[in-house]
C-alpha cells in the first residue's frame, strides 16, 4: 500500500525543524584516479594485516598501481570491505517502500555515506498490485547497479507476529502469488520472508528455492517441527533472529533452536541495542559463527535523518531517541541503524573482533547474494568498494566502485 498521503507533509516538517540527511566534507583525493592507500591495519579474508596497502585501479582493487596513482597515508585507520545490507526498508527521510525513485535514489545514498556500498531493498506488506509495480520499479535501479536486488518481507507472514505490519493486508503464501512477486521483480528478486507454517508455506519455499530466490523464515509462529521441515525445503535464511518469532523455550524451542543449530542457516540480526539483548546476539553469534550470520539494518526512513513522525507502508510511526515504535500500540517498527553503528557496537560492546564483524557485515552476506566474486572482501580483481575507520572505529571514508563517497577525513 502506498503511503499515506502526509508521508511527504512529515518530511517537509522535519526538514522545517532543521533535521537534515548527512553530508560529506570536501576532501583533495580525487574520485576515479589510481589510489595507494598505505599505511592502514588492512582487514583482509586471511587476517588482519599492519602496515597495509590497497590499491585502487578504475573500479578494481589491484595488486599494483600505475605510476601516477595517487598515495595517501591512512596510517592509524582500518581499511575494511564495504558493507552490504541485505534487509533494508530506507534511510535519509526516504521510503523503498512508496517512495519516488528520486526518495529511493536520497536513502541509498544515506546509507552509502555510512559504508554500505551494497544494499538490498525491502518493502513491507501491501496488496499485491501495489507490491507488484514496487516490484518493477526496484527492478530498474537493480539493473543500473543501485540497489543488489528485493528483498519482499510480506504479506505472506504470520498475524500472530506480524510485528509493523498491517494484518488486514496479510495473505498465506499461496506459490501462484509468491510467483507473480518473483515474476514482477524480473530476475532481480533476492529473497522472500515467510511465515513457512502457513499454508502454502512449503510449497513456496520450494518454488523459491528452484527460481534461486532466498527463501527467509521471519514473522513466524512455527514450531521447531515446522521449522525443520522448511530449512528441508530450502529456507536458508532466518529474518531478524529473535524478532517477531516465539521465544526460545526449553521445552518447546520454536523456531529459534531449529535456526541456529542447522548450517544451511545464516541468520540475521540487527545490532542497535534495541532489538537485542547483548546476552541473546552473543548466544546468536557464537552458536552461529561469523559465517552465519549476517547483521542487517531494518532500517526505515528516519535512519540518517532524525526523530519524528513517519509511515511504514499504511502504518505510521513514532521515532524518539533513534528507535522506531509504531504510533498505535508501541510495536518496535524496524529500526534507525545504519551498518558503520553496528560495526563499533560489535566490536566495542559485544566484543567481537574486528574480522569477525567484518565476515558479518561484509563477506556473509555477499556470499548470501551470490557476489562473493565481485564484493564482501579486499582482494584484487573486485570491485573497490571499501571503509576507512580511524582508531576508535569512526567512519572516516567510504570508497564504492573506485569512487569517493566520503573522501577520506584525515587528521
Amino acid at each position: 500500500m502506498a503511503a499515506h498521503p502526509g508521508a511527504r507533509d512529515s518530511v517537509d516538517m522535519r526538514l522545517r525543524r532543521g533535521a537534515r540527511p548527512a553530508t560529506t566534507r570536501p576532501h583533495p583525493a580525487t574520485s576515479g584516479t589510481p589510489t595507494v592507500l598505505t599505511g592502514a591495519t588492512v582487514v583482509l579474508p586471511t587476517g588482519t594485516v599492519e602496515n597495509g596497502q590497497v590499491t585502487i585501479d578504475g573500479t578494481r582493487i589491484t595488486t599494483t598501481a600505475p605510476e601516477n596513482a595517487q598515495v595517501i597515508d591512512v596510517t592509524g585507520h582500518y581499511v575494511l570491505p564495504g558493507f552490504v545490507d541485505i534487509h533494508n526498508h530506507g534511510g535519509g527521510g526516504a521510503s523503498f517502500t512508496s517512495g519516488s525513485v528520486e526518495d529511493i535514489l536520497k536513502g541509498i545514498h544515506t546509507h552509502r555515506l555510512h559504508g554500505t556500498t551494497t544494499l538490498v531493498a525491502s518493502t513491507v506488506t501491501g496488496d499485491m498490485d501495489f507490491l507488484t509495480q514496487r516490484a518493477g520499479l526496484l527492478s530498474e535501479l537493480a539493473e543500473q547497479g543501485e540497489i543488489a536486488g528485493i528483498h519482499f518481507e510480506g504479506p505472506f507472514i504470520s498475524p500472530c507476529r506480524k510485528g509493523a505490519h498491517s494484518e488486514e493486508l496479510l495473505r498465506d503464501p499461496d506459490p501462484a502469488e509468491v510467483r507473480k512477486l518473483i515474476d514482477a521483480a524480473r530476475g532481480r528478486a533476492k529473497m522472500v520472508t515467510l511465515a513457512t507454517e502457513l499454508p502454502g508455506g512449503i510449497d513456496s519455499v520450494r518454488l523459491l528455492a528452484e527460481h534461486g530466490v532466498i527463501a527467509a523464515i521471519g514473522h513466524t509462529d512455527a514450531t521447531y517441527e515446522q521449522t525443520v521441515e522448511a530449512i528441508d525445503a530450502g529456507a536458508t535464511v532466518a529474518t531478524h533472529l529473535f524478532n517477531a518469532m516465539p521465544p526460545l523455550g526449553h521445552r518447546s524451542p520454536g523456531p529459534i533452536a531449529a535456526l541456529l543449530e542447522d548450517d544451511r542457516i545464516t541468520v540475521e540480526l540487527i545490532d542497535d541495542g534495541t532489538h537485542l539483548h547483548p546476552a541473546a546476539l552473543q548466544l546468536a553469534f557464537h552458536r552461529a559463527g561469523a559465517d552465519r550470520v549476517a547483521f542487517i539494518t531494518d532500517a526505515m526512513d528516519a535512519a540518517g535523518f532524525g526523530d519524528g513522525r513517519y509511515w511504514l507502508g499504511p502504518l505510521e510511526v513514532e521515532v524518539a531517541d533513534g528507535v522506531a515504535r509504531l504510533l498505535t500500540d508501541g510495536t518496535i517498527a524496524g529500526s534507525t541503524l545504519t551498518l558503520d553503528r553496528a560495526f563499533k557496537r560489535a566490536v566495542t560492546v559485544d566484543g567481537l573482533s574486528v574480522g569477525d564483524a567484518v565476515q558479518a557485515l561484509s563477506a556473509t552476506p555477499a556470499r548470501l547474494l551470490g557476489m562473493s566474486d565481485r564484493i564482501g572482501s579486499l582482494e584484487p580483481g573486485k570491485d573497490a568498494d571499501l571503509v576507512l575507520l580511524d582508531a576508535d572505529y569512526d567512519l572516516k571514508g567510504v570508497m564504492r566502485r573506485g569512487e569517493w563517497v566520503v573522501g577520506p577525513q584525515l587528521r
